[in-house]
């Protein structure tokens, strides 16, 4: 359904129906089961720092049952770990983990698009680079918080390309492993190259990751044998501050400013390229 051609009221149908429809899903025996599976398998927790385009949906991306990966969403993916709030969630997060013996995997995301940068990542104005200098940022912040030993926090500056929905880790000395140029079946390399990128990983974390590059891997597969449109155009109609929005993974939608920045008038407006999409949102 298109959904940019409907009332606002039909609009608003929609998106209640969207919510129920996750809702129910989410809370199935089915699913129930899948995640407590998953979890006695995979204890690691997995947190994701990433922007809140639609398109960037890593339980999807990696094939890993929803309820496992614990989203923390904002306006390009722009986080400081100062924020009082976000250092609260992160920290509350760490410490209920750590208190049942699991360790944390985070995921410090940046996204962009090979076939037209015009695709990437419109909080940083389409600018790469800057994204990836800022991911790296926060990778720091989070090592001066949880320490630079990676025993009990372990984080990785990871890209997201959307045309296939690609993962792209950064390694420990700078090497690059894109998920995009693995061939289905590289599940008996795959653990000894993880170890090779990040050598101080506990084995746990890394068992624990693996998983997600294999589904990855397959997920891309899936992509490239589907037809799909890649051209799209940034028409947000809603903006949503707060958390709670992760059944709103659809591109063109809504525009989600997480609350944890002191100063909400920047990433809802932003003064720059940001601010068009913040009035489109605000217009409907």
């Amino acid at each position: 359904m298109d959904i940019h051609s409907k009332t606002i009221h039909q609009r608003i149908d929609w998106v209640l129906e969207v919510a129920q429809r996750h809702s129910a899903s989410y809370c199935s025996p089915e699913e129930f089961l899948a995640r407590e599976r998953y979890l006695a398998e995979h204890p690691s927790a997995i947190v994701v720092l990433k922007c809140m385009d639609g398109r960037i949906n890593i339980p999807v991306a990696t094939n890993t049952p929803p309820g496992i990966i614990q989203p923390i969403r904002n306006l390009g993916g722009m986080f400081n770990l100062g924020w009082p709030h976000l250092g609260e969630v992160l920290a509350n997060f760490v410490h209920d983990k750590v208190t049942t013996g699991r360790r944390v995997l985070m995921l410090i995301t940046y996204h962009f698009s090979r076939g037209d940068k015009h695709r990437g990542c419109a909080g940083f104005c389409f600018d790469t680079e800057a994204a990836i200098a800022h991911t790296y940022a926060i990778k720091r912040q989070v090592e001066h918080v949880f320490g630079l030993g990676h025993g009990t926090v372990y984080p990785i500056v990871c890209g997201f390309e959307t045309d296939d929905d690609a993962l792209i880790l950064h390694g420990a000395s700078g090497e690059v492993l894109d998920a995009s140029r693995l061939a289905p079946g590289a599940e008996s390399t795959l653990s000894l190259r993880l170890e090779t990128l990040f050598p101080d990983m506990p084995n746990q974390v890394r068992h624990d990751l693996l998983p997600l590059i294999l589904g990855n891997i397959a997920h891309i597969a899936e992509v490239k044998r589907a037809a799909r449109t890649l051209d799209i155009e940034h028409r947000e109609w809603m903006m949503c501050v707060g958390r709670g929005f992760d059944f709103l993974h659809m591109p063109n939608l809504a525009l989600i400013i997480g609350p944890y920045s002191p100063d909400l008038a920047d990433p809802s407006g932003g003064g720059d390229c940001r601010e068009q999409y913040a009035r489109r949102a605000y217009s409907g």
